[in-house]
């Protein structure tokens, strides 16, 4: 298995400028400094102390709404047990928009001693995720795809290597809604891990007015979770060939997505 450091070396742009004399060194393994610079937010005082009262009401909220979810069928089901019950290391993926489903069902993992880590973004929006993962018992890695990719990168090998799982929002956390990211391909490549494709489907849900039409079912809703087959990368495959595997994993949770809302359909009828 070829090492993450050629790689990195192809990520000029994404890697830490030289530091000049006058400069003090920057902590490149600190939120602050892997966020954009492009945005002002920053994790001030009063942000914390809104962050630490109002997460237990969060957290209690989307847990009673969870718990009155209809799992009308879990699509594929048996393909993660082979890596729950090993310790496989394996590299699960869903669209941004699945975000409320999908991280519920690594969750049902983690509770069976699935080793996961969530990868979330650097931004101050990413402190709740991050403590909401955590509080489940996974492991999280901040990144920024424009700030910090080649530091985040490194980070997902460590893990991998200590045996956690990577979970990835493919298409985040800007877009274009449904478009699979290189750099989860990338990943999985570096690692020699396999891409395991999810995808959902909510009879009754609302839908946030942003870039990815965020989902957020309603409650009581029926609910349809699909698990794709686990897809592996070609060993030593080159950066240049990477691109038919990107759109061959884009084109599996496209298509769970599609047998997900079938099934639903078929449900309701």
């Amino acid at each position: 298995m070829t090492g993450v450091e050629p790689i990195l070396q192809t990520l000029p742009l994404l890697t830490p400028g030289p530091i000049l004399s006058n400069q003090h060194p920057k902590d490149f393994n600190s939120v602050e400094s892997r966020r954009s610079t492009a945005s002002r937010r920053r994790m001030s005082p009063a942000r914390r102390i809104y962050y630490f009262l109002g997460l237990p009401v969060l957290r209690t909220l989307i847990r009673l709404l969870v718990s009155t979810y209809r799992v009308e069928k879990v699509i594929g089901a048996e393909r993660i047990e082979p890596f729950i019950e090993s310790g496989t290391v394996c590299a699960p993926c869903y669209w941004h928009q699945h975000h409320v489903l999908g991280s519920t069902l690594i969750r049902s993992w983690v509770q069976r001693g699935f080793k996961a880590c969530f990868l979330v973004s650097a931004s101050v929006d990413g402190e709740v995720p991050e403590r909401i993962a955590r509080a489940w018992g996974a492991e999280v890695i901040r990144g920024s795809a424009n700030q910090s990719g080649a530091l985040a990168l490194r980070d997902m090998q460590r893990m991998m290597k200590n045996g956690y799982s990577i979970v990835t929002t493919a298409d985040g956390p800007r877009g274009p809604k449904y478009e699979f990211k290189l750099g989860a391909v990338l990943m999985a490549r570096i690692a020699g891990v396999p891409i395991i494709p999810i995808a959902c489907a909510a009879d009754r849900a609302w839908y946030l007015n942003r870039w990815d039409d965020f989902m957020v079912p309603k409650p009581f809703s029926r609910i349809v979770l699909a698990i794709g087959k686990p897809y592996p990368l070609p060993a030593g495959a080159p950066l240049d060939k990477l691109e038919p595997h990107r759109l061959a994993v884009q084109a599996a949770v496209m298509s769970l997505m599609r047998e997900s809302e079938q099934v639903l359909e078929k449900v309701q009828a």
